[in-house]
């Protein structure tokens, strides 16, 4: 049965998200997912105000604004801290001009000491690495987002939930990902019984990276956040509020 979220990419234009946009269920529907700027896409069907479009990171489809898809040259660096400004001029004592978070897509046109000329402005140089760069551990980038606010569907420094976390670090790090956890536990690593940093643990709906062998880190909401909370009390608590038991640990 083919799953609603994922369609062929085919043969329509590509194109890419302006600004951290949500990737919705219909036109004007409930975000499913989201797009940071530069994040590609292949578009098929524009619909005035809505266009439907496949993300190229994950084949997930959806609909997005059609005023937050562009044809923007190739983003040659992605911000690699959690956030980061843009400013008019190569001097932090400007006034910003915007602010990013981590995974955005930037192109750089220009190198100053101590910052890079981007489509979007200057932004401080330690903020930014080229793509083809990747992180090599997928639990650093994921430690990244302690803190920062649960949101159902987000995908980004500002918001994100539990199947984000995942994708946002192994995309990081250049190992495919899907978008929702039910996918990851599909298609993600291979069956454990012994956990160590950097495996997953899946439940149903929802998954966390492990930090080491006792402690996972995963965005939920019962914190409301990204947190490290202790395996077993975390299984103990998720079993106790009726969300079952955990149902696969995976190695990547």
């Amino acid at each position: 049965m083919t799953d609603p979220r994922q369609r062929q990419l085919g043969d329509g234009p590509t194109r890419r998200a302006t600004q951290l946009t949500d990737l919705c269920r219909s036109h004007g529907g409930p975000r499913d997912r989201q797009l940071q700027r530069g994040e590609s896409v292949t578009e098929h069907d524009n619909r005035g105000d809505w266009t439907e479009v496949t993300a190229l990171r994950d084949g997930y489809t959806g609909f997005i604004r059609s005023s937050d898809l562009a044809d923007l040259n190739a983003p040659t660096h992605r911000v690699s801290v959690r956030a980061t400004h843009a400013y008019p001029e190569p001097d932090m004592k400007t006034a910003e001009l915007g602010h990013f978070g981590f995974g955005t897509h930037l192109r750089v046109l220009d190198e100053r000491p101590k910052f890079f000329e981007t489509d979007v402005g200057f932004v401080p140089k330690p903020h930014l690495r080229p793509l083809d760069r990747p992180f090599q551990d997928p639990v650093t980038v994921a430690q990244t987002f302690f803190g920062t606010p649960y949101l159902w569907g987000g995908n980004s420094a500002f918001g994100l939930d539990c199947s984000a976390l995942v994708q946002m670090a192994c995309l990081a790090c250049d190992i495919p990902c899907p978008g929702d956890s039910d996918q990851q536990e599909a298609e993600l690593g291979s069956p454990v019984d012994d956990l160590r940093r950097g495996d997953l643990v899946f439940w149903e709906g929802h998954v966390g990276w492990m930090v080491d062998d006792r402690t996972l880190i995963h965005a939920n909401a019962h914190h409301m956040a990204t947190a490290y909370e202790p395996l077993g009390s975390a299984i103990k608590r998720i079993e106790t509020q009726g969300d079952g038991s955990v149902t696969a640990r995976k190695r990547l």
